[in-house]
């Protein structure tokens, strides 16, 4: 059973969060409340229905229980107290699920990097099947994806790629794919036909709100430059490259895709925001960090969370042991969200396991 006095402390907040913002709160605090709100609300509606479901299945349960009333009164309560202890399991689960210790950046859209790791000019190819994949599926979810920096390879593939993937709760589905991706295929310059093993690097940031990071203007070096690569006369001529360097962390952001330097300098910001925010969460679970990277290694490329397999077919995702026959649709992108499911699942049953409830009666 989940404790009353969790319940009222969450039922008083939400009341609380409600007469604020009718009260009129302004700027900062309006934006935080209203969020606050909108992530309690799905969670009052369930312990409501829960209340519900407890109220009804005790009723039942006493009027089975009781002695005083006929036969026939008493078999049909007892079919119904059935029916409620079935529905109450729904609603406890869903309550307790909803009551996890959440991730404060689950609701946030997500900035996406997909860099070639090892294998060269496959690793490139790999990478943009990866970049495909991500954008097809956030289509999809109804996400808005705006590639931010793109490096090309040769033959059409991607040395690096960073993405915006803007949508509630992009982050949460997003998260789990951070992790090196390995790919097994004939690249299409193999004469031979032999396999080859090849592995690209993704990882997803939490895109920070204004409200979530500030960034001074008097900590930030900026320094203009001319683009280089393809462009032509604009490339030789215009300054429109912008590097800004965040000197207190040290961390550097370069834009450079865009012509104009306004644009190039606001996506720039973008980045560097989402850089810091991640770096101070971080820094904030760093004890847990730290016992996390000694459980699992350096990350180098053996310590791959997914394979694609190509003369099989299959997608193996090593962390929660699932194999899907289904290769051409993940990797287009309309399946992918069968492995991003399983992945939450796994997480919200481990969680689950680890929270303790009172004991039902």
């Amino acid at each position: 059973m989940i404790p009353e006095t969790k319940l009222s402390r969450l039922v008083d907040r939400f009341a609380a969060i409600e007469a604020e913002l009718a009260s009129g709160a302004l700027g900062a605090s309006y934006v935080k409340l209203s969020k606050e709100h909108a992530e309690l609300a799905p969670v009052i509606e369930t312990v409501r229905a829960y209340r519900s479901a407890l109220r009804e299945l005790g009723e039942a349960e006493v009027l089975a229980n009781d002695s005083a009333n006929d036969a026939d009164l008493r078999a049909l309560a007892e079919e119904e107290r059935a029916a409620l202890k079935e529905r109450f399991a729904r609603v406890e689960r869903e309550l307790q699920l909803r009551l996890l210790p959440k991730d404060t950046a689950d609701s946030s859209s997500a900035i996406l990097e997909v860099r070639a790791g090892t294998g060269g000019d496959e690793a490139a190819l790999f990478a943009a099947d990866l970049l495909r994949m991500y954008r097809r599926y956030g289509q999809l979810m109804g996400w808005r994806t705006e590639v931010l920096s793109l490096s090309d390879s040769d033959l059409g593939g991607i040395k690096e790629a960073i993405v915006e993937v803007a949508g509630r709760g992009a982050y949460a589905k997003l998260k789990f794919e951070s992790g090196v991706h390995r790919v097994q295929r004939v690249p299409a310059t193999e004469a031979g036909g032999r396999i080859h093993t090849s592995a690209a690097t993704v990882a997803v940031l939490p895109e920070p709100e204004d409200v979530d990071v500030q960034v001074d203007e008097k900590d930030l070096k900026i320094d203009v430059f001319r683009a280089s690569g393809a462009g032509g006369q604009h490339v030789n001529k215009t300054e429109s490259a912008v590097r800004i360097t965040h000197l207190p962390s040290g961390i550097v952001v370069a834009q450079q895709d865009e012509k104009s330097q306004h644009k190039n300098r606001a996506k720039a910001l973008k980045i560097l925001k989402a850089k810091l925010f991640e770096a101070e969460r971080d820094r904030q679970a760093s004890a847990r960090a730290a016992e996390r990277k000694g459980l699992v290694g350096s990350g180098d490329r053996s310590e791959r969370i997914r394979t694609y397999n190509f003369p099989q077919g299959r997608v193996t995702d090593h962390r929660i042991n699932l194999t899907l026959y289904k290769l051409d649709h993940i990797l287009a992108g309309d399946e992918l969200g069968a492995i991003v499911d399983a992945l939450v699942s796994e997480d919200e049953a481990s969680r689950l396991a680890a929270l303790e409830f009172e004991p039902a009666a």
